[in-house]
């Protein structure tokens, strides 16, 4: 058994010796067939470089210059690429150009319509009127031939904080450019002095009012006066001041513009007119008219704008300048028309008997109670023939806004600090009259 495997194995091992054989046999035939490949290779190579140098015959230096040449055009192709511009570029380019050209166009406009209208000086007088707007003022220079364009102006002086234009007359030169008229028009010393102002003061009497024009102007008081009570005129500035109407020429009625001097300062020319002087007064007043018209239209106790001016001026003149006393006072005097209660008020008396106001004699006005006048509430009912002085705007407010109260009677302390007492009946009234009015 044990020769049967050996001769197997012997059997086995010759066979693989046979194997590498044929291996190394092949091998050897695979390496001389490598080994004449690499050498045909080689000489194909070799032929092909003889070809070369046939074909393409150059010396060195040929093959650098051409090598350079070459290098240059690739960097002018590279070059001319670079330089090459789209064409939206090109458009907006273009348009960059005739935005700048506009608008050196327009700042060459604007600058040179800030120059002077003439070289050659040339004074005139210009006036700059209450209420005139920066717009007005720079059109009004251009219609009189003082600046070259009003619109350029205009925003010149916006731009350049010279809007603070004082009203007044101004004296100007046609040789001035923009900047040096407008920082005049700015200066308050450079209005021509002829120019005065004059106060009329919340509770003046029209006579008072006609003194204080009269001393601030060359008018007379007295002319003033005699035009305050032309009916004639009056009528003819009616239609432009629609406050006052045909009740102000009432019977008894002392002067027809009592009541429609509204309180103001006012300015106007030294050697004015009188008409000149009162319109001006006049248009204040229709100023506050027509913030209140529909009030004075519509307000609950039916008045006529005569009869609210007149109550107006006698609230003002009882309660003065203290605005909740006023509507207060308001109040009283509205409960008592309502009930044909006679208005009593003392202040009706001073002006009945002319007698001017003056605090230390108030008892001028309530010891003559029985002075027979249209003017006395005392003695005749209702309101007066018309405005006893001149109300101001928060007089009227207060007339026409008054608060619903019970009250029918008021005193002031005039003893001691001026307090204003209320009270809905006699009883209430007199107390107050017993605690307060010590002094007399």
């Amino acid at each position: 058994m044990r020769r049967e495997k050996v001769s197997s194995m012997e059997k086995a091992a010759e066979a693989i010796r046979d194997t590498d054989r044929k291996y190394d046999s092949r091998r050897a035939e695979y390496e001389s067939i490598d080994e004449a490949m690499q050498t045909l290779t080689d000489e194909l190579k070799a032929v092909e470089d003889e070809s070369r140098k046939i074909q393409y015959p150059q010396p060195e230096d040929k093959k650098m210059e051409n090598d350079r040449t070459d290098e240059l055009e690739y960097y002018y192709e590279e070059d001319k690429k670079r330089r090459r511009v789209p064409v939206f570029v090109w458009i907006v380019l273009a348009l960059i150009l005739i935005l700048c050209a506009v608008l050196g166009g327009a700042f060459w406009y604007y600058k040179n319509a800030q120059k002077a209208v003439q070289t050659n000086g040339e004074a005139v007088v210009f006036t700059v009127n209450q209420g005139d707007t920066v717009q007005d003022v720079t059109e009004n220079l251009a219609e009189a031939g003082i600046i070259r364009n009003a619109k350029m102006a205009y925003y010149y002086v916006r731009a350049n904080g010279l809007s603070n234009i004082v009203a007044g007359d101004f004296n100007l030169d046609k040789s001035w450019d923009v900047k040096t008229i407008f920082t005049y028009l700015n200066d308050p010393l450079a209005v021509i002095q002829d120019n005065v102002r004059f106060t009329i003061v919340e509770g003046d009497w029209a006579k008072h009012v006609a003194q204080s024009i009269a001393n601030a102007t060359d008018l007379e008081a007295a002319d003033l006066i005699a035009l305050w009570n032309n009916k004639d005129w009056i009528r003819s500035i009616m239609p432009d001041y629609p406050f006052l109407t045909e009740e102000i020429f009432s019977d008894g009625v002392r002067i027809y513009l009592e009541g429609y001097l509204t309180p103001d300062t006012y300015e106007v020319k030294r050697d004015c007119t009188a008409e000149e002087a009162t319109t001006t007064i006049l248009d204040e007043t229709l100023n506050i008219y027509n913030k209140y018209k529909d009030d004075i239209a519509n307000n609950a106790e039916g008045m006529s704008i005569h009869e609210i001016y007149t109550l107006a001026s006698i609230v003002q003149y009882e309660a003065g300048t203290n605005k909740e006393t006023q509507e207060l006072v308001s109040s009283v005097f509205i409960n008592r028309l309502a009930w044909d209660y006679p208005l009593q008020s003392s202040v009706t008396v001073c002006y009945a008997i002319d007698y001017d106001k003056n605090v230390d004699n108030w008892t001028a006005c309530e010891v003559n109670t029985d002075f027979d006048d249209p003017y006395n509430t005392y003695m005749y009912p209702g309101l007066t023939p018309g405005p006893i002085e001149n109300p101001g705007i928060d007089a009227l407010d207060s007339v026409l806004h008054a608060p619903e109260t019970e009250y029918f009677f008021f005193m002031a302390d005039v003893c001691g600090d001026g307090t204003v007492y209320f009270a809905e009946n006699e009883n209430e009234h007199y107390a107050n009259v017993a605690k307060y009015l010590t002094c007399y």
